[in-house]
This record gives structure tokens, sequence and C-alpha cells, in this order.
């Protein structure tokens, strides 16, 4: 199981190459954490910083470089940390991925393939390559521990926090941040209705395959949690609640209107759950939203 230790081993790792995103205030009680700003427009370039160099550091990583399945952010991500590294990467998209992430990733370097309609298509895709380092887009320890930094972050800058939102896809986000957090401040999931892994999971007891659809499954698509975020949640015996598309646009359109903050659909999930009601803080509860994703197109904001 990842632990905090983990986490700050992946720190000293990924130091200097990934941006320390800032905490401002959102109200009384309430905290944006910028993650959205970082490299790549996603906290997934800390992970994949951390997955690369950490498979160099024991000789795993061969000349054709790394490769990636992605509906977007993680993709950009290994494009961005492999082309900072100086090393050749191949990413794996659905055909549904966002035009503004595909173009993208071109930019960055890589080799794009599109396959498929969903993330699991592509990931079946991408791990037939086997003459690369495959990176994983969220059930990974060093990934997993490359997402934690968020989390010792928050700790750093806000020392009152209780609550952090976080949205969750595939899981390797929330598993960094419980990893970091763990019996020091409260973990609350947030999952679209429509694209439910960890939910289901946590319900059933075991990682189950879900149906997945909505207007943030590009970014919180994964058809089923991973295990190691499924060990963490359980073990931290996390909070776990839905949203449904109406309020994940509404969030996401007010985080525009009132704080000028343009994000993903899937990013706004985690504010959704206060906004909604999803997720009732008590009275005085210092309550950090993770922002943690920023590739969309903006052009339906207004």
């Amino acid at each position: 199981m990842i632990s905090s230790e983990d986490v700050r081993a992946a720190a000293k790792r990924i130091d200097g190459r990934i941006r320390r995103t800032p905490v401002i205030n959102a109200g009384p009680d309430r905290w944006f954490k910028l993650e959205h700003l970082q490299h790549a427009g996603s906290f997934k370039t800390r992970g994949m910083f951390n997955q690369i160099l950490a498979g160099a550091e024991r000789g795993a990583l061969p000349a054709a470089g790394v490769v990636a399945a992605s509906g977007g952010n993680a993709g950009l991500a290994a494009a961005y940390a492999a082309r900072e590294l100086g090393v050749p990467a191949e990413v794996f998209v659905p055909v549904t991925a966002p035009a503004v992430k595909v173009a993208k990733l071109g930019k960055l370097g890589a080799r794009v393939v599109q396959v498929g309609n969903e993330y699991a298509e592509a990931y079946a895709a991408a791990t037939s390559r086997t003459d690369a380092l495959f990176c994983h887009a969220y059930d990974d320890p060093n990934m997993v521990a490359g997402n934690g930094t968020i989390g010792l972050e928050l700790l750093d800058d806000l020392k009152n926090l209780d609550t952090v939102l976080v949205a969750v896809g595939g899981g390797g986000l929330i598993a960094g941040v419980i990893a970091a957090l763990r019996d020091q401040v409260r973990v609350v999931a947030v999952e679209p209705s429509s694209s439910r892994a960890l939910n289901a999971a946590l319900e059933a007891g075991e990682p189950v395959d879900v149906a997945v659809s909505g207007v943030a499954a590009d970014s919180l698509g994964a058809r089923r949690v991973g295990n190691i975020a499924f060990e963490l949640a359980i073990s931290a015996n996390i909070t776990s609640v839905l949203v449904d598309d109406d309020a994940i646009v509404e969030a996401r359109r007010r985080l525009w209107e009132d704080y000028r903050i343009v994000v993903e659909h899937g990013t706004a999930a985690a504010q959704a759950a206060l906004l909604s009601g999803s997720y009732q803080p008590a009275p005085g509860e210092n309550v950090a939203v993770l922002l943690c994703g920023a590739n969309t197109n903006p052009s339906d904001l207004v």
C-alpha cells in the first residue's frame, strides 16, 4: 500500500520539474487548489514524471521510450514529461477524445494513435507494445505517489484544513491524496452518477466494471477503478458522493462566472458536490476543492 513516505520520496524525485500550484481563498472556509495550472494542464504530470524517472532509476526505460493510454490528460502528461526528459512517447487515445487534447499531444511531440470509443480499448492497444515502458494512467504505485505530492502541498499551505474534495475517474489522484493526507484530513471522492467506478466498487466490496457516459466521461470515464485506489479508499474509510451532469455543467459555468477559472467538466465535478449539496460541510469546516485539470474547449462557457 502506498504510504506518505512513498509520496515524500516522489516529491524529492520530481522536485524542480513540476509546478507548485497555488491555493486561493474561495469564500468563508473554502479554498481552491489550482492544480489545473500544472504543466500540460493537469495533475497527471506529477505522476508521469515520477513513473518515468523511477523507471529510469531501476533500468526499465528502454530506447523506445514510453507508451501510455489515455482519454487525454494522462497522455498529455506523458508526452510533456517525456519531452522534458528527452524520451520518445507514444500515446493511445479513444477516437472520442476531445480534439483540443489530441492536437496538443501532437504539439508536445508524441506519436498519437486513436483506437476505440473508450479508454479501455485504448488501454488494450497500448499494452500490446512490449518494447517501451508502459506508463499507467492511474493504477501504478509511482503514478499514485507522484500525484500524492499535491496533498503535501495542501498540508503546507492550509494548516487548518479539514476536508478535501477530489474528482475521481480511475482513482490515481484520490489514491495519492489519501496516501498523503490519511488520518489528517477527510478525503471526499466525487464522481459523476454516470461514471461511478469507485462508488460502485465501494458498494460491491471490490472493483467492478461500470457503464460510462456523460459530460465528464473524457476525463472521469474509467470503466473500473484501480486496485490501488480501491484498497486505499477502503482502508481510509473515505466519503463517496455522486453528482449529475447538470450539476457538473453548472459548477463549471460558475467557476468561470464567479472566479474566472476555466476547467474541464471532470474537474468541475468536485465543486459540483458543494454547489449541489451532495456534500454538505459542517459549520466552520475548512474545505479545499481540488481543481485538477484545464484541458477543455472554453467556447461553451459563455
